[in-house]
């Protein structure tokens, strides 16, 4: 490592951690999310149906059986009418004797689809058992292990592909436009400094924080509050994460070059990333996005990174897995680096 580029590394990563909004925004800001998010959908995909139930039986009982639902009992029918009208509950059932009577609300037509099935299902079992003849049709159930995620094996790849993503875009456009302004360029390249000494001393400096970025993210994520578990191929996410960093420092360079002031280049960066974040699914899934929205998203960076990243973090994916997001990223970072150098000035005109 020469000089020049190793003088430059350790002064650039001195102003970057002395920086204290630099490093809630690089760090707490995305972790932030991360929590909340967590938080929020720890539980998603686990809750129960809650039933309300008067009176008790082998229906009930059976019902409790299932483990599809949680059963609570009421003393008297109006008391448990009265929370499903309130929409606390999605029905209840009512037993006497040999009689079931499901009340059930009729304003959420998923759910009350979903708790009459059951209900009936479970009734129609104790009958056929009651009357010893065999049934007529035969059923059995088992278990396929699907490829949905649950919510923090989504939310860590996404959210810290974001993550890097700001960081790499802030990382390289502020300071080309500080340094433009204050003439500090002009300086470097009186020295003489060459573009690629000081390009890939920023470089090393925002690699760095994203490593650490990554290494607390799946620190926090893995507490168990959160849950996240790492697949065997993790990693193969590090040509993605590498690439990931090169495209957006790319667009960050390209800020840099085009804008004249630390205000507009946040702006610029702002009016990229953060929605580009939504559209590639980095806090939500967009399977279910209009078709148009999805052939926008395809052709996103950040919609590949967060893609590779979760594929091989998460879903275990093999060497495979690595061509297309490798190939999206690798050439939108040639393209955007070449239009960056083209416009690039080392001072205002």
């Amino acid at each position: 490592m020469n000089s020049p580029f190793k003088s430059l590394s350790l002064a650039m990563a001195k102003g970057f951690f002395r920086e204290k909004t630099t490093l809630f925004f690089t760090f707490i800001f995305p972790l932030m999310f991360l929590v909340v998010f967590g938080l929020l959908f720890s539980d998603s995909g686990t809750d129960r149906i809650k039933l309300g139930s008067v009176g008790d039986g082998p229906v009930v009982a059976a019902l409790r059986e299932t483990g599809a639902v949680e059963v609570e009992r009421y003393d008297t029918l109006d008391a448990g009418l009265a929370e499903v009208r309130d929409g606390d509950l999605p029905g209840l059932v009512e037993v006497t004797g040999d009689r079931v009577v499901l009340h059930f609300a009729a304003s959420d037509q998923a759910r009350a689809g979903t708790v009459r099935g059951l209900v009936q299902g479970v009734t129609q079992e104790l009958n056929v058992a009651a009357s010893g003849q065999p049934p007529k049709f035969a059923f059995a159930a088992t278990q396929v292990e699907d490829s949905s995620l649950k919510a923090i094996q989504y939310l860590t790849p996404g959210i810290l592909s974001w993550g890097i993503a700001i960081s790499a875009v802030f990382g390289a456009a502020l300071p080309l436009v500080s340094w433009r302004r204050k003439q500090v360029l002009r300086k470097l390249r009186l020295a003489p400094v060459s573009t690629t000494t000081v390009l890939g001393s920023r470089l090393l400096v925002t690699i760095t924080v994203a490593i650490v970025q990554a290494v607390l993210f799946v620190a926090v994520a893995s507490l168990p509050v959160f849950g996240l578990a790492l697949s065997g191929t993790w990693w193969l996410s590090i040509p993605v994460f590498l690439l990931g960093i090169l495209a957006f420092f790319s667009i960050g360079m390209l800020v840099g070059a085009f804008c004249k002031t630390e205000e507009a280049a946040s702006g610029a960066a702002n009016i990229l990333v953060l929605p580009m974040s939504f559209l590639s699914g980095s806090f939500f899934p967009i399977e279910n996005a209009p078709g148009w929205l999805r052939a926008v998203s395809n052709v996103l960076p950040l919609r590949h990174m967060n893609d590779g990243m979760t594929d091989f973090l998460v879903r275990g994916k093999g060497f495979e897995a690595l061509l297309v997001p490798c190939a999206v990223l690798l050439g939108f970072t040639l393209v955007v680096s070449f239009i960056a150098s083209k416009v690039f000035s080392w001072e205002d005109n």
